[in-house]
């Protein structure tokens, strides 16, 4: 865990942090090998744990609270009563805890084994990674690759800013490889279209017949925060799944965690390249 929050830290994601040793902390090392100036060998090694830097301020604790309690909301599953609700907010704890400290609710919950999940009450103390991640600079283009399933974005001089693990369209026809789209419009906390023609294969969908809004929140279906690109239906936003990420499974669009979602949202522009790479 104290390698991936250090990674996290300097926007080289490794998903959820875990303390486990995957393809996806993997690249992540890579990446910050590359960022710095490192072969890209995706190794640990002493002279890496060197260059992170120390270790002793990588965990933390924070305070379960009643405001916490207070903000839960359910999280339907049909699209008719997600649309009547006012938030789609986290529906625990457990999922607000992980999500805010970028860790999966598994790992949150091996370090807190004596906390009645998924819902501790006001005034129990959780032992957390303590993740302290920078702003992005202004961004020259994004980079999204296909085949490895990750987002890079790049400074006004073409360095390295962050890698972010993504989701990619499950449907062949919608990766656009080969082709530079553009970011047009972007949003915090947006709504979300619900249109029963792109889910033809839900049941639910033929007996609604309309669109629906669906509210903002961390359980929205594109998350926290929305980047429309230039292609209709085409887009980089969150996901209320944060532990499906990597997998192929969006209708057509690159789905990140909410947490890196919400710091590559901060960074863009209109007009900002986005290449999609084999």
């Amino acid at each position: 865990m104290a390698i991936q929050t250090r990674l996290d830290r300097d926007n080289c994601s490794p998903g959820g942090i875990d303390g486990r040793w995957g393809s996806k902390s993997r690249n992540a090392l890579i990446a910050w090998q590359l960022k710095h100036d490192r072969p890209p060998t995706g190794e640990i090694s002493a002279d890496i744990l060197q260059r992170l830097g120390a270790t002793n301020d990588l965990m933390t604790t924070c305070m379960v609270t009643a405001a916490d309690h207070a903000a839960l909301t359910p999280t339907p599953t049909s699209w008719l009563e997600r649309s009547r609700m006012e938030r789609l907010g986290f529906a625990t704890i457990e999922e607000k805890m992980a999500e805010t400290y970028h860790l999966y609710r598994a790992a949150l919950r091996k370090l807190n084994p004596r906390a009645p999940w998924p819902n501790p009450p006001p005034g129990i103390h959780l032992v957390v990674p303590n993740v302290r991640a920078r702003p992005l600079p202004a961004l020259s283009r994004i980079d999204i690759h296909v085949s490895k399933k990750y987002l890079r974005a790049y400074d006004s001089e073409g360095r390295l800013a962050a890698h972010f693990p993504c989701s990619i369209a499950a449907d062949p026809r919608k990766r656009p490889i080969g082709d530079t789209l553009h970011v047009t419009v972007w949003a915090e906390n947006p709504d979300y279209t619900f249109d029963p023609e792109l889910f033809a294969n839900d049941p639910e969908s033929a007996t609604i017949g309309k669109r629906l809004r669906i509210p903002p929140g961390p359980n929205n279906p594109v998350g926290v925060a929305w980047i429309g690109l230039d292609r209709p239906g085409f887009g980089i936003h969150g996901s209320p799944s944060p532990e499906e990420i990597s997998r192929t499974e969006s209708l057509g669009c690159f789905r990140l965690t909410n947490w890196d979602a919400a710091k590559l949202v901060r960074a863009v522009h209109a007009g900002l390249p986005v290449r999609v790479l084999p």
